[in-house]
């Protein structure tokens, strides 16, 4: 077992811990909190908010994504090509607006709850989605296309046999970054009564009660540095194999 198996195996353990048994930490936190005050936030089940948490993610990000790389294909395709300049545009709107300005306009139209928080977790994170399935998509190698051309493959099955599985780590490069902003910023779903691991950092900074902010960033932290890994060690397998695709193939040797 290797050194950074063990690191793994020591933050899966440490989260887990957190956020099943958080009162273990008590010792640790306390001399964050205000004297003679709460320690250990449990206003809510910490692992409630963690899978809320982490569902709010998951299901922005899946949508970010399925809108992000389907628009980066059609703009790809020659009948597409002329909405590349919008596709852009739009797709900075989304960045550009803080997720706080769209929770204040969405909450009038969506309500309290997770659906506000949902929609400016979807917005923030289509941009580096749609620029990198973008950017994978154009670039492709050139002499794999036209051997897949070759072969008499279809468009279609061009798209799901060849582009898509090549372009597949730069995709998922895109995929990691979103759900690293998403994961950061779903916290801020606390503030329109989503249930996130937002609720501790907020109680904390309205109670001056500095343990309550450090479970909530702790937590979070946690899950993104875990999270970041596994899209890592998914993004190698996936070039590893693409190089395996696209490697040139030596030609049989004539035998005498």
């Amino acid at each position: 077992m290797t050194a950074s198996h063990v690191i793994r195996i020591a933050l899966v353990a440490l989260l887990l811990a957190l956020v099943v048994q958080p009162h273990l930490f008590t010792a640790v936190f306390a001399p964050f909190a205000p004297e003679r005050g709460p320690v250990i936030y449990d206003r809510v089940s910490l692992l409630s908010l963690s899978l809320n948490h982490l569902a709010l993610v998951a299901t922005a990000s899946l949508a970010a994504t399925l809108i992000a790389v389907t628009l980066a294909i059609f703009v790809t395709r020659p009948v597409g090509a002329a909405f590349g300049p919008l596709s852009r545009t739009i797709t900075n709107v989304g960045q550009a607006f803080p997720p706080v300005a769209v929770l204040a306009l969405a909450v009038p139209a969506l309500g309290f709850g997770a659906r506000p928080t949902l929609v400016a977790l979807f917005l923030y994170g289509l941009l580096p989605i749609f620029e990198n399935a973008l950017t994978a998509l154009s670039t492709l190698p050139a002499a794999t296309m036209e051997a897949a051309r070759g072969m008499g493959l279809n468009r279609w099955q061009r798209l799901v046999q060849v582009e898509l599985p090549l372009a597949a780590p730069v995709i998922l490069a895109g995929i990691r970054i979103s759900v690293m902003i998403a994961l950061g910023t779903a916290t801020i779903g606390s503030t329109v009564a989503a249930r996130t691991l937002g609720e501790p950092i907020i109680a904390g900074l309205l109670t001056n009660n500095t343990a309550y902010v450090l479970q909530g960033g702790l937590i979070v932290g946690l899950f993104a540095v875990l999270t970041y890994d596994a899209f890592l060690q998914i993004e190698r397998r996936l070039t590893r194999r693409s190089s395996r695709h696209t490697a040139p193939r030596r030609a049989p040797e004539n035998s005498c």
